[in-house]
């Protein structure tokens, strides 16, 4: 499996670290303090990857992972070309949201030439 670096995923998805991931304090989450006790943590959404102002991952920069190497255990283990059972709902969700801007960017594209 190969990512097809669309980026997609890194927009659409939240990544929940692994209590490891979360310890390890190596990632940016979405709560600037940080809570000791990981299954509280978890409960309140504090062990979440954090998102940028265009509520991407902030390891994205350019449709690439910028922590790719050592990216988070979720990161690693989807590919949206699986043929993976328990992945089938996210990819739709990827073919989804790609269809939507397609859509999106022909009706503006057509409005603009309106104008």
């Amino acid at each position: 499996m190969k990512c097809l670096q669309c980026g997609v995923c890194c927009k659409i998805f939240f990544v929940n670290l692994t209590e490891d991931e979360y310890k390890s304090g190596r990632y940016k989450t979405m709560f600037d303090e940080y809570i000791d006790n990981f299954q509280e943590a978890e409960t309140v959404g504090a062990n979440i990857l954090a998102h940028n102002k265009d509520e991407e991952c902030i390891y994205l920069k350019d449709k690439k992972c910028r922590v790719h190497k050592d990216r988070p255990a979720s990161c690693r283990t989807f590919f949206c070309d699986s043929e993976e059972k328990r992945f089938q709902g996210m990819i739709k969700e990827i073919e989804d949201y790609k269809h939507r801007k397609e859509v999106f960017e022909i009706k503006t594209v057509v409005s603009q030439k309106k104008v």
